[in-house]
């Protein structure tokens, strides 16, 4: 669940119990990065395909936005364990859009927003799903050996940690 807003009023009723009473509203600043994520965290609210292996399971992803964003990409942990062969049973995430620098040329740049991630996310649940690069190889090869036992452990993880 997205709760962003909520954190950045909760966050801004705290400071302005610190200001003083000659400060108003209108002249506390708000930092470039919490303007652009309140703006894209309402953009998010469109709704995703979900098909596949992992349709039906809810998958919980924590993100965090440094300081530097845009410039630098959020940091982005899967908290719902997984058997995929692109996220660890651990949360790391191998997508290219989360590195600073790639090879390929598709890492992070300052035009690129959470809903970027959010996109990037979903695709490894769908076209983006790679058995040929893992980073969870045993998933991967798991994979080449039995296409249904694959499914059916995807299915029992579902079932036992993302509904």
């Amino acid at each position: 669940m997205l709760t962003l807003a909520s954190k950045l009023k909760r966050d801004d009723g705290l400071k302005g119990s610190r200001t003083s009473a000659t400060t108003s509203d209108s002249t506390r600043r708000v930092s470039v990065r919490d303007k652009l994520l309140v703006k894209e965290v309402a953009e998010l609210e469109a709704n995703l395909p979900y098909e596949g292996y992992y349709q039906g399971g809810k998958f919980q992803f924590e993100t965090e936005v440094p300081d530097a964003y845009n410039m630098v990409p959020p940091k982005v942990k899967c908290l719902t364990r997984i058997w995929h062969p692109n996220i660890t049973e651990t949360g790391e995430i191998c997508l290219s859009l989360l590195r600073e620098h790639s090879i390929d040329g598709t890492g992070w740049a300052p035009t690129r927003t959470l809903k970027d991630v959010v996109w990037g996310l979903n695709s490894l649940f769908t076209d983006l799903l790679n058995f040929d690069d893992p980073l969870n190889i045993e998933a991967a090869e798991h994979h080449l050996r039995d296409k249904e036992d694959f499914r059916n452990k995807v299915d029992d993880y579902i079932k036992r940690y993302a509904r």
